[in-house]
């Protein structure tokens, strides 16, 4: 959901574009019946008329949300038709059927970011140019390790640049289908003049059930227009993402939105594949909130997740017959278009001569000849200069790094997709793990090298949010992986009636995995500590946390260091087994850990600690300082993994870098430590449930460059051997 605002400012100039590859430069150089496609391509909208005698207009209240849906038959009878021409589409891969797609998309690709569009487009435009303009988003945060990666954005870039401007509510979960987080979103944009402008391209991964899309999204679609309505000032804009326009329920709301806005098109995009089922309704010109108070604030109590499952917004003899009629060829226009690009698609897969290449070759560059018209904008005038890049976000294989990966066709997907963990454990990501769980050398290379001498704390903040029941995404690791181990750890749990500990301990190595001793890794550290005496009074200590059973006879291997042993973090107990590293009370004592360690060394010596996991930001964040502590940060996993998953190897510690975060990490334990003991301060957080500290270190600095490298790294030797003896 992004909101905006409009207001007068001085001129700006622009910038010229430089020219790029040889090709016509007007569009009307091209064959006339090119152009005559490239023009339909711009031109797929409909647009409701209102008729005068104004019988479109608001059912009573008291009428909304109270009755069952009713089917349309006509529009359901469209449904069945263009679900019977997506089912031709089963047998393909996936894969292959995208790349085939975009081989013959007419106009390419483009990134759905609204608010990056609408600077460009208010910042180059002739009659926009003396308007400045502020803007507030708001999504699902793909920083809360609780939401699900098939909900959230996996592209986060433009987020992680713009923090700031993103709203994620009181319980960081940025879920725009709780009551709570509306009402304080209006708190968050009560300092703009007026709301100008909504737009709301929602929506969640669908491929598990393609066919019910729309029903499944409906109440998300609900949410999104009752926030609209409620944020909007008089004369305002509203942009919605939808797809078919079938259901009871989305007749309504295009009821609903004809009635309170002066102009309602649905639009497809040329930049949105025409096989797909995407359109935006547009709204202008909204009346104001006074005719639609009441049903507005009915709307808003009930207002969650269920809001368009259960009752009809209106029921259908309150339903003009000239809006249903209108509604109905809006719907058959659509799908003549979707349908025939489908059957179109399909015939080239068979096989695309060379006088049917060129020519979609032609509409193309005629096709780019319309953006290359469009104004290039500086550089400083962008929204974001990308001065965070996460290496989360990097694109592998034309796809970014975990974003769930959908491999084979539609039909092989849900043979797969059996009972139990045994039907698709060999999906996807999982086929690398046939073999060897963790391949020669992996991680060897990831280090954190040299102190960062010249970081500043001072943009350190506490963020306290909604308690993690689940760690089910993380910007630090393979998230289809992750939840690949969740349901894993889930079924051997409840299968082995026993604590997590005991049941790693009993886990047996695996052969053909590259095994990691206990004794290696003190032999590792010893060769990279500098082992001259400290100031003459004896050698230097390796602080080494866990039991000194589990290291064995270690003595010999330590040469020049001595050795000191304190207890490890526990660990989560079974029923909080899917934590991973978000169990609060496993963060409290690795922080305990982290604390007791700069406290009590000396420069230059060693720490060993055990690591579950760095799933979360809090762990991500210990990490980073101990990256701020020590001369060198690597990391090792020994195999069996007994208790730890990995062992953070910290070599050269600094006690005058130590000292500066002592105050940070002493504040975060006491904030911690009243959370544990419900003293939060709730008065003002009305009906927050369980809280949870979820971060004390910018996302901005956690997402930069080695460290993301490492925590990558780091989480994949950690997830891929635990999963693969799991399934083994």
């Amino acid at each position: 959901l992004f909101t905006y605002d409009l207001e007068r400012m001085s001129w700006g100039r622009g910038a010229r574009r430089k020219a790029g590859r040889q090709q016509p430069t007007d569009v009307e150089a091209f064959d006339p019946e090119v152009v005559a496609e490239v023009r339909e391509l711009f031109n797929k909208v409909w647009t409701y008329v209102k008729p005068a005698n104004g019988e479109w207009c608001i059912p009573d209240p008291s009428e909304a949300l109270r009755h069952p849906a009713q089917d349309h038959v006509l529009l359901q009878t469209l449904k069945t038709s263009l679900n019977e021409v997506k089912n031709r589409l089963s047998d393909k891969d996936l894969e292959v059927w995208h790349q085939h797609t975009n081989s013959i998309n007419r106009a390419g690709k483009a990134p759905g970011a609204f608010v990056a569009a609408l600077n460009h487009y208010l910042k180059t435009s002739q009659h926009t140019r003396y308007c400045d303009w502020s803007w507030a988003a708001n999504t699902l945060n793909p920083y809360h390790e609780a939401n699900g990666g098939g909900t959230t954005i996996t592209d986060n870039r433009l987020i992680a640049n713009t923090l700031p401007w993103w709203f994620f509510g009181l319980d960081n979960t940025g879920d725009i289908m709780s009551q709570r987080h509306l009402l304080d979103l209006k708190g968050f944009v009560g300092n703009m003049r007026s709301i100008d402008g909504v737009t709301a391209d929602g929506s969640f991964d669908c491929q598990g059930n393609p066919d019910e899309q729309e029903a499944l999204v409906s109440s998300l679609h609900y949410c999104e227009a009752a926030a609209a309505l409620f944020l909007l000032g008089p004369g305002g804009s509203f942009v919605l993402k939808m797809f078919t326009l079938y259901e009871h329920s989305s007749v309504c709301l295009l009821y609903l939105l004809n009635c309170c806005f002066r102009s309602v098109s649905v639009f497809k995009p040329a930049t949105s594949k025409a096989g797909n089922s995407e359109v935006y309704v547009v709204c202008l010109h909204y009346d104001g909130k006074k005719a639609v108070r009441s049903l507005l604030s009915k709307l808003i109590r009930h207002f969650g997740p269920d809001l368009a499952v259960w009752e009809a917004l209106f029921p259908s003899k309150l339903l003009p017959q000239s809006f249903m009629a209108q509604h109905e060829q809006a719907c058959s226009y659509f799908h003549a278009l979707q349908t025939g690009m489908i059957g179109e698609n399909l015939k080239l897969f068979e096989g695309l001569n060379e006088k049917r290449r060129q020519r979609l070759e032609n509409i193309r560059d005629c096709t780019a000849q319309e953006y290359l018209s469009v104004s290039s904008l500086p550089r400083a005038r962008w929204l974001s200069r990308s001065t965070v890049a996460p290496t989360c976000c990097s694109v592998t294989g034309r796809r970014p790094l975990g974003k769930k990966n959908q491999m084979g066709s539609f039909n092989q997907r849900r043979l797969a997709a059996g009972p139990g963990l045994e039907g698709a454990c060999w999906e996807g990501p999982l086929r690398c793990l046939g073999g060897r769980a963790r391949p020669e050398g992996m991680g060897a290379c990831s280090v954190l090298a040299g102190l960062l001498a010249e970081y500043h704390m001072d943009t350190w903040f506490v963020i306290v949010g909604a308690a993690l029941p689940v760690v089910r995404n993380s910007p630090f690791c393979d998230g289809g992986l992750l939840n690949h181990l969740n349901e894993a750890l889930e079924q051997a749990a409840l299968g082995s009636g026993m604590d997590r500990s005991a049941a790693w301990t009993l886990v047996p190595p695996c052969s053909s995995c590259p095994m990691v001793g206990t004794t290696s890794i003190l032999s590792e550290v010893a060769a990279l500590c500098d082992i001259t005496p400290c100031n003459g009074k004896g050698n230097r200590k390796c602080l080494v946390f866990g039991r000194a059973s589990w290291w064995g006879d270690c003595e010999e291997q330590a040469v020049g260091l001595t050795l000191e042993f304190r207890s490890e973090p526990s660990l989560p107990p079974t029923a909080h087994i899917t934590l991973h590293d978000g169990e609060p009370q496993y963060q409290r004592d690795l922080l305990a850990c982290v604390l007791l360690s700069l406290h009590h060394m000396g420069p230059g010596d060693a720490l060993l600690l055990p690591i579950l996991s760095a799933f979360t930001c809090i762990t991500a964040a210990t990490v980073l300082c101990l990256h701020l502590s020590f001369r060198s940060i690597t990391f090792r996993c020994p195999s069996p993994p007994g208790a730890a998953g990995a062992v953070l190897v910290c070599v050269g510690f600094w006690p005058e870098a130590a000292a500066r975060l002592l105050p940070h990490l002493g504040d975060l334990q006491e904030r911690i430590g009243c959370q544990a003991r419900g003293e939060e301060d709730t008065d003002s957080l009305p009906h927050v449930g369980q809280r949870q500290v979820l971060q004390f270190v910018p996302m901005e600095e956690l997402l930069k460059g080695e460290l993301t490298e490492f925590l990558l790294a780091s989480t994949a030797s950690i997830l891929r051997p635990h999963l693969h003896l799991v399934l083994n």
